[in-house]
C-alpha cells in the first residue's frame, strides 16, 4: 500500500486531482482556483493539468457560483464550488438553502444535485473580519443538505473523494487552520475500502470521559486528552466527521461506558451542533450519565479581531477545565 506523508491541504489537493481524473464529468469552480491554485492553493497545479473548462475561475459573485454549479449538477455535470473563506458564504445562503437543498425533493426524486460546496473555516490563522466564521449550524439545520468536516490528511483525501462522488449535495467544511499538519495517507486505496463517508470515528479509545469534536477541534481534543493523563484521567476522543447527518452510535456506546461527555466546537454554544447532540446523549444514555453533557465552544459575540481570537477560541485550558468540571458532579 503506498502512503505518503502529507498535508491536510495537499491531501484535499491530491483527492481533488484523483476526482477529476476519474470522471469527466467533474469541475470545480471558484474565485481565484484557476491561476492562483486557491488563496490557500488548495487548487494549486490542477487548471494546468485539467485546463480552463475543468478549473474554472469565476467572477467575486457567490450565489453566481452557486446558482451555475446547480445548472451543471442538473445536467449531469458534478460541480465542486469553492467558497473561498467561510464568511463569504453567506450571499450564496439563498442558493444553497433555497435550490441545493431543495431541488430533489422538489421534484419528487426525479432531479438530483450532485454537488459540493467546499468552505475553509474557523479561526485560528490571525485574519480579518469574515475570513473566520463557523457556519457549520446553518447548513447542518437545513434538510436536503449532507454536511461533513475533516480533521486529519487521510480523511481529507478519503472524504472528498466520497462527497464528490456522492448523488447528494454536500457541504464540506476543512479546518484553515489545519491545513499545513502533516500525516500519514495512503494514496492507492480502493475508494470503496475507505472508511464511510457518514460516520463517526473513535481516534483515541478511553474509559473515564467522553470528547465529542470535529474539524479544527479535534487536535485540541486530542492534545486534551493528553494533558488530562497527568491528573491519571484517561479520555476518549470522537472525531464527529459528518455533521449532518449524525452518527452518534459510537457516541452512544462510549458514554454509556464512561457516564460523561464533553463536547468542543468553535462556532458559537447558542444553537450551535453541540446543543443537539446533548440532547440527543441525554435521550438516549440518560440513566449512564454521571454529570450532565456539557459544551465548550466559541462565546456568543461576533468573532473577534485577529489579536483577540486565543481568548475567544477553545483551547487545551478550557477543554480540560471542561472535563474538571463534568468530574465535579
Amino acid at each position: 500500500m503506498a502512503t505518503e506523508t502529507l498535508t491536510l491541504g495537499k491531501a484535499i489537493n491530491r483527492g481533488l486531482r484523483r476526482a477529476l481524473e476519474h470522471d469527466p464529468k467533474v469541475v470545480i469552480m471558484g474565485e481565484d482556483v484557476g491561476k492562483l491554485g486557491g488563496v490557500f492553493r488548495i487548487t494549486d497545479g490542477l487548471q494546468k493539468d485539467f485546463g480552463e473548462n475543468r478549473v474554472i475561475d469565476t467572477p467575486l459573485a457567490e450565489s453566481g457560483i452557486i446558482g451555475t454549479a446547480v445548472g451543471l449538477s442538473i445536467r449531469g455535470y458534478r460541480p465542486i464550488c469553492e467558497i473561498q473563506f467561510d464568511g463569504f458564504v453567506y450571499p450564496a445562503y439563498d442558493q444553497i438553502v433555497s435550490q441545493v437543498a431543495k431541488m430533489h425533493y422538489r421534484s419528487q426524486g426525479k432531479v438530483r444535485v450532485p454537488m459540493v460546496i467546499r468552505i475553509p473555516f474557523g479561526g485560528g490563522i490571525g485574519a480579518v473580519e469574515h475570513h473566520s466564521e463557523s457556519p457549520e449550524a446553518y447548513f447542518a439545520h437545513t434538510a436536503g443538505l449532507k454536511v461533513v468536516a475533516c480533521s486529519s490528511p487521510q480523511d481529507a483525501y478519503t472524504m472528498i473523494q466520497q462527497a464528490v462522488a456522492s448523488d447528494d449535495p454536500i457541504v464540506f467544511f476543512e479546518p484553515k487552520r489545519r491545513y499545513h499538519e502533516k500525516g500519514q495517507v495512503e494514496l492507492d486505496a480502493p475508494l470503496g475500502d475507505a472508511y464511510p463517508l457518514h460516520a463517526s470515528r473513535v481516534v483515541r479509545p478511553g474509559r473515564d470521559a467522553t470528547l465529542l469534536a470535529y474539524g479544527p477541534m479535534v487536535r485540541t481534543a486530542l492534545d486534551a486528552a493528553t494533558a488530562a493523563e497527568e491528573d491519571g484521567r484517561d479520555l476518549e476522543v470522537i472525531d464527529l466527521r459528518t455533521l449532518s447527518p449524525l452518527d452518534l452510535a459510537p457516541v452512544y456506546e462510549s458514554v454509556k461506558r464512561t457516564g460523561r461527555c464533553v463536547v468542543v466546537h468553535e462556532a458559537p454554544s447558542n444553537l450551535g451542533l453541540g446543543a443537539e447532540i446533548a440532547a440527543r446523549v441525554t435521550e438516549e444514555c440518560f440513566y449512564s450519565l454521571e454529570a450532565p453533557v456539557l459544551r465548550v465552544a466559541g462565546f456568543d459575540t461576533p468573532y473577534p479581531a485577529a489579536r483577540l481570537e486565543e481568548d475567544y477560541l477553545p483551547n487545551l485550558d478550557r477543554v480540560l477545565d471542561g472535563v474538571d468540571r463534568t468530574f465535579g458532579w
